[in-house]
C-alpha cells in the first residue's frame, strides 16, 4: 500500500526488520478501549511532537513489552514522547507499539527486544536524526556505567559515559549526561557534575531528574537558596516525585543544612 502525500513523514506499509504495521484505522478502533495518544494534525519537524506508546497489558507484558518501553525511553530524543498504554487490539502480535507522526499513526507488531525499539525509530524519525547504531551503543555503555555506579565504582562509570557521550547518539543524550552528572558529584568533582546537569536540561528542559542533579550539586556547593530553586523546577515538572523517597530525603537534607547554616551564623 503506498504511502499518500499527506503521510511521508511514516510509511505505515514498511516493516522495519520483521516489526509489523497496521494503520491509523487500526488504533482508531484501538483508542475505543483506554486512550492511548492523541492524533497530530502537524508536522513534528516543526512542533517536535512524535508520540510512542508501548502497550503493557498482560499479553505484551510477557512478551518483553516493559523492557522495550524502558529501551525506548533510554533511546529516544527528547521530542519523542514515549509512555505506555492500554491494549491496542493486537494480541498474540506483540509487543505492540503505537506511534503517531506527521498526522499519521500505525500500531508496530513485534516490537520485541531493544534493536527493535532503535529501528523503530530510526524508521519514525529518519537516519538522518536517529542511528539506531549508536544509540544502542550508548545505551548499553549507560547502563553499565549505572550498573558499576551501584556497586561503588564510580570512576568506571564515569569513563563509560564519557565514552558513551563521545558516541554523539542522537537519542538518550540526557540521559547519558545526568548518569554522569550523578557519577562526578560521587567522586567529589561538583563543578563537573553541575556542567553536566545543566547540559542535561538544556537538551531535554522538560525532564526533571537533571533539575533534582542541579539541586544536588548546588547543594553540596553550599548554595542552598539554588538548591531549593532547582528542587522547586523539578517539582513543577512532575509534581509527583513529592511522594518519592529520594525527593523527601532530599528536601530533608537541605532542611538540615538550612537549619545549621542558619545556627552558625
Amino acid at each position: 500500500m503506498a504511502a499518500g502525500p499527506s503521510h511521508t513523514a511514516m510509511a505505515v506499509a514498511v516493516a522495519v526488520a520483521g516489526v509489523t504495521t497496521t494503520n491509523h484505522s487500526s488504533i482508531a478502533s484501538a483508542r475505543r478501549r483506554p486512550p492511548s495518544f492523541r492524533r497530530l494534525n502537524h508536522s513534528p519537524r516543526a512542533s517536535g511532537a512524535v508520540e510512542v506508546r508501548v502497550c503493557t497489558n498482560r499479553t505484551c507484558a510477557r512478551q518483553g513489552a516493559r523492557e522495550v518501553l524502558a529501551a525506548l525511553v533510554g533511546l529516544a530524543p527528547p521530542r519523542v514522547d514515549v509512555a505506555s498504554c492500554g491494549c491496542l487490539g493486537r494480541c498474540g502480535a506483540g509487543p505492540n507499539v503505537a506511534a503517531s507522526v506527521a498526522g499519521s499513526a500505525a500500531v508496530f507488531g513485534h516490537v520485541g527486544t531493544a534493536a527493535r525499539g532503535a529501528q523503530l525509530l530510526e524508521h519514525l524519525l529518519g537516519a538522518a536524526e536517529f542511528d539506531a547504531t549508536s544509540g544502542l551503543a550508548a545505551l548499553a555503555m549507560r547502563e553499565n556505567a549505572e550498573a558499576a555506579h551501584d556497586k561503588g565504582n564510580a570512576a568506571e562509570a564515569e569513563a563509560l559515559l564519557t565514552e558513551a557521550i563521545c558516541l554523539n547518539a542522537c537519542g538518550g543524550l540526557h540521559l547519558v549526561y545526568s548518569s554522569r552528572s550523578k557519577a562526578r558529584l560521587t567522586l567529589g568533582d561538583i563543578s563537573g557534575a553541575l556542567e553536566d546537569a545543566e547540559e542535561a536540561i538544556r537538551i531535554a528542559p522538560k525532564f526533571p531528574l537533571a533539575n533534582l542533579l542541579r539541586g544536588d550539586a548546588l547543594l553540596a556547593m553550599g548554595e542552598y537558596c539554588g538548591a531549593e530553586d532547582a528542587y522547586a523546577d523539578a517539582l513543577d515538572l512532575d509534581p509527583s516525585i513529592r511522594r518519592s523517597k529520594s525527593f523527601k530525603a532530599r528536601v530533608e537534607r537541605l532542611r538540615e543544612k538550612l537549619v545549621g547554616a542558619s545556627c552558625s551564623s
